[in-house]
């Protein structure tokens, strides 16, 4: 092998290795409540933290491209509330209004963008509504 090959070649392999190691996927990341508990009632305030898992860390700056708010933990699918991004109050957390009519378990349905990520995140968060 020629000595500009000896140099190359391994420079070639941190550059792959680098851009693999470096790269996430849209399973590293999930949604969770702040708080997963609180009352029922009209326009609510339901905030998610968005957390890289192997770091624990919050996730700022995501596009949130789908929501859908619904009952389906309890059985009620069909029992779907309207959902509304509002702005959150810390890097990395995400609210949004929405109903929460009855005491029971909702089920909060993601789909976001995370800059640098090739695939959408996907996640399902359940929060408690109470009395």
């Amino acid at each position: 092998m020629k000595p500009s090959l000896w140099i190359a070649a391994p420079a070639v392999a941190l550059a792959l290795l680098g851009s693999t190691a470096a790269r996430a996927g849209a399973n590293d990341y999930a949604f969770e409540a702040v708080a997963p508990e609180m009352k029922k009632g009209d326009d609510v305030i339901v905030t998610l933290r968005l957390v890289h898992k192997p770091t624990g860390k919050a996730v700022p700056d995501a596009v949130i491209v789908r929501t859908r708010v619904d009952m389906a933990p309890d059985g009620m699918a069909d029992m779907v509330s309207p959902v509304e991004v509002v702005p959150s109050k810390e890097p990395g957390t995400y609210s949004f209004k929405t109903d929460l009519p009855m005491p029971g378990r909702y089920q909060v349905l993601l789909s976001a963008k995370v800059q640098g990520e090739p695939d959408t995140v996907q996640s399902k968060v359940i929060v408690k509504a109470v009395k």
